[in-house]
């Protein structure tokens, strides 16, 4: 319980967000269409979190690092819940996407 509310909070480990998409992992933008248009990191897929469900085929390899983002964490945090349910390995929660591009 207590490592689930580090992890909701950032307090636990720090991932290496620019080392996993230099590996090859799929920065998965969950904001809405209209969010994503108004600036976006390189390369991203965007799939808004409420049609994430639907749209699992544009994620076909579940084996494939994902990294989430969105502008605070709280819809990424339910895209990283909604695909670790169908079966995605390795997914995660980087939080707003302004500052995961400054990480990059």
């Amino acid at each position: 319980m207590m490592e689930a509310i580090k992890n909701l909070l950032g307090i636990g480990p720090k991932t290496d967000y620019s080392e996993l998409i230099k590996q090859g992992a799929v920065v998965l933008d969950v904001r809405s269409r209209e969010e994503f248009a108004g600036g976006h990191i390189k390369n991203a897929i965007n799939i808004p979190v409420d049609q994430l469900s639907n749209n699992l085929s544009k994620l076909k390899d579940k084996n494939k690092c994902i990294v989430c983002c969105c502008a605070s964490g709280m819809r990424s945090g339910t895209a990283k819940r909604i695909l670790e349910a169908k079966g995605y390995r390795a997914v995660y929660n980087a939080g707003n996407w302004y500052s995961l591009k400054s990480k990059l």
